[in-house]
């Protein structure tokens, strides 16, 4: 967080990440804030609008992309981190079904989709494997990517995403 902030990285979170950003001392605007929306239905719903993923699925060499996210005052978003609910986790704990259905991120797959959608202007960070990655990138050339660099994360991030319907859909199939 801190190397991404001296390069000038502004942070966008919701609930217990907002705020553990806030208490490094960093500045963190509220998802809640940019979709004018609270998370709603006990948290399930936080990030599901589009002033984030039009932020995320922008297309920047599109002029009718531009123009549309400037007409909606929706800001481009050009990294997204995500640390998915831990449904395996919860499943290997014994946890009741309804605990363990509530693991079943819907936001965050989400983001992680959509972001690695658009490789081509945004990087995904789908897990903490891949912080050290970002962290030898930012170090080395700032908050500067290649196009290489972002497909790679985003072929990581589909791995992610496989292997999180995949552990699903293996619960679903006992």
């Amino acid at each position: 967080i801190t190397k991404l902030h001296e390069e000038g990285v502004q942070f966008l979170s919701t609930g217990g990440t907002r705020q553990f950003i806030e208490s490094l001392g960093y500045p963190c605007q509220a998802v809640e804030d940019l979709t004018t929306y609270p998370s709603i239905l006990g948290g399930r719903v936080k990030t599901l609008h589009p002033k984030v993923f039009g932020g995320i699925l922008c297309r920047r060499e599109l002029e009718q992309d531009i123009q549309q996210i400037a007409q909606y005052e929706i800001p481009e978003i050009d990294l997204v981190i995500v640390d998915l609910y831990p449904f395996e986790a919860t499943v290997a704990s014994g946890a009741e079904e309804q605990a363990i259905i509530e693991k079943i991120d819907i936001g965050g797959i989400s983001l992680i989709r959509a972001a690695a959608k658009n490789f081509n202007d945004v990087v995904i960070v789908p897990s903490k494997a891949e912080y050290a990655p970002l962290l030898e990138i930012v170090k080395k050339q700032g908050a500067e990517t290649t196009k290489e660099q972002r497909k790679w994360f985003a072929m990581k991030a589909f791995g992610v995403s496989s292997h999180y319907d995949t552990a699903i859909h293996a619960y679903f199939e006992k």
